[in-house]
């Protein structure tokens, strides 16, 4: 991958990939995210858990993707430069996140898109994909960022 920094929109290409490091999530976080932002029984009550489609406690899709969004930013995916988001496609969570989970984020350029209107500035799709520490997938998007060219 490129070794300079910061990284404007000529530094990319489909298909570069860039690997965050990694972070644990706790009990007590999923409980006081869920308590603030997402506060459905089955994230909060044990009983239920276990009863509900997700088989146990989780933390909030939600979370996770706050989750994502931390370790892309401290991964500086994007160099030196902001990570300014303009959408976000085919969300999806196909496990649930656990306490004790360890995760780590891969962003891989799927698209390059100069501006149109010859702006100093074009747009990256990212696919962004958050493993457990079992490699196996618990969050997934498509994300559209916004990047400045050198002439800006």
């Amino acid at each position: 991958m490129l070794d300079h920094w910061p990284r404007t929109f000529e530094d990319f290409a489909v298909g570069d990939r860039v690997a965050t490091g990694s972070l644990t999530v706790t009990e007590e976080e999923i409980d006081a995210f869920c308590r603030s932002f997402d506060p459905q029984p089955h994230h909060l009550d044990l009983d239920i858990a276990d009863a509900s489609l997700l088989g146990g406690v989780a933390a909030s899709g939600w979370h996770t993707a706050a989750l994502t969004m931390r370790l892309i930013v401290d991964g500086k995916i994007l160099g030196g430069s902001p990570i300014i988001g303009v959408g976000v496609q085919n969300l999806r969570w196909p496990k649930p996140l656990r306490a004790g989970d360890r995760l780590r984020a891969e962003a891989e350029v799927v698209k390059v898109t100069p501006s149109r209107s010859g702006a100093p500035r074009g747009t990256l799709l990212l696919n962004i994909k958050t493993y457990d520490q079992n490699d196996e997938i618990v969050i997934e998007m498509d994300t559209t960022v916004v990047l400045p060219t050198r002439d800006q």
